[in-house]
């Protein structure tokens, strides 16, 4: 093949190769573009998919902060079902209690037979237990509320009494019909009900004073049994039969225990519906309970009202508060203390070094007044003024040496 022939087939073959790749080029940039667009979309729908599940969770949200702030009975929150029967029902009937209040006895004050006889009568009552018990003891704040309006019904009574026996007598006095003996023995009476009058006022004055002492405490001793009716064999009752059997199991568990105790000179008694209600509220409502009284909670309706005991974490906060108030105040009382000592600190150090601040200042001078003075004049006082400070130095150490030489004479 000739030159020119090899050259026309390499142009040719260029050119082919020229027209590929420009046929690849289009391709690609349309794909490309097409991925562009499909890509956009792509991120359209998942910002729309994004919006909508937002949306969503906020309004789940919403529905549950909703659910969670529902009212509820305080049923709910408590380990008991309700209070039945003079009995307190459990886990949905598969537990049953019946309480026995015990009156406590003074054992440190009982001679020693006594002593013994109490010690034998406990003895005996724990090993006719056949059934488990628990002992609960609470201790409750004295309320004398209805104690001192008791005594001021009755003081009522005793003053209008006096009043009538006082106009009486003076009605006696004035008629003048009446012999000495019959005025003296009205006078007698009359003087008896002045002094139960005031007897009665000071007793309300000292049960006054005696309730504003919030530590007046009184501890209640109890028993508690409990019933399971998964004990029988045959399960096949209703409610009404399983709580009918409970009763009377737990009654008659409760009138033998009563009764053996009675052999440690203990009284008992099983707390009806209402006391036992007293006792959970109390329990639950430890500070509140003396304010807000059973009988105010039984007339509200008890089993609607939420616990009134403040949440722990709040009892938390407010302790924290007064922790950070009063540790603020220290804190801000010693920063102003130590401000107020910086002036006198400056003060004392310029005071303890006043020599050394003077010779330094009159370097100072020295140095800026050099082109007055002369410079060969300047540098002389200034090195009259290093020498000095040498010899002082030394002075002082000297001095300070023998202080020391004294100090250890004496220690020798």
């Amino acid at each position: 093949m000739t030159n020119n022939e090899i050259s026309q087939v390499l142009a040719t073959v260029l050119g082919v190769m020229i027209f590929i790749l420009f046929v690849l080029i289009a391709v690609f940039v349309f794909l490309r573009i097409k991925n562009s667009g499909s890509n956009k979309k792509s991120e359209d729908d998942m910002l729309i998919s994004e919006d909508s599940k937002k949306k969503k969770n906020k309004k789940e949200t919403t529905q549950s902060v909703s659910n969670l702030y529902t009212k509820k009975s305080i049923m709910d929150f408590m380990e008991f079902d309700k209070v039945e029967d003079n009995m307190i029902v459990q886990k949905k009937g598969k537990r049953f209690l019946m309480v026995v209040e015990c009156q406590g006895i003074n054992y440190d004050l009982m001679s020693q037979p006594e002593k013994i006889g109490v010690e034998e009568g406990f003895q005996q009552f724990l090993n006719t237990l056949r059934h488990p018990i628990q002992i609960y003891i609470q201790t409750r704040t004295i309320n004398l509320e209805k104690s001192i309006d008791g005594y001021k019904s009755k003081i009522k009574l005793i003053e209008d009494k006096y009043n009538q026996m006082l106009f009486r007598y003076n009605q006696m006095q004035e008629a003048g019909t009446y012999g000495q003996n019959d005025l003296d023995r009205a006078f007698y009476d009359l003087t008896k009900q002045r002094n139960l009058l005031e007897y009665g006022k000071d007793l309300i004055n000292n049960t006054e004073k005696m309730s504003l002492n919030k530590n007046i405490l009184n501890k209640k001793f109890y028993i508690i049994i409990p019933y399971f009716p998964e004990e029988n064999e045959d399960t096949h009752y209703d409610y009404e039969e399983i709580k009918n059997m409970a009763f009377s199991e737990l009654y008659t568990k409760a009138q033998s225990i009563i009764r053996t105790l009675t052999a440690s000179s203990i009284t008992g008694k099983i707390l009806s519906s209402e006391e036992l209600v007293e006792l959970l509220y109390v329990a639950y409502n430890r500070d509140e309970s003396e304010i807000f009284g059973i009988e105010r909670a039984m007339k509200s309706g008890y089993d609607e009202l939420y616990s009134t005991a403040p949440d722990v974490f709040e009892k938390k906060i407010k302790a924290l508060d007064e922790t950070i108030n009063k540790r603020a105040v220290e804190l801000a009382n010693s920063t102003i203390d130590k401000v107020k000592s910086r002036p006198q600190q400056i003060a004392e150090e310029k005071e303890n070094n006043l020599e050394e601040l003077v010779r330094k200042m009159a370097q100072m001078v020295l140095e800026q007044n050099k082109e007055y003075i002369g410079g060969d004049v300047a540098q002389a006082a200034i090195e009259e003024l290093n020498e000095k400070q040498e010899k002082g130095e030394k002075t002082d150490e000297k001095v300070k040496e023998k202080t020391t030489r004294g100090r250890k004479r004496k220690t020798v």
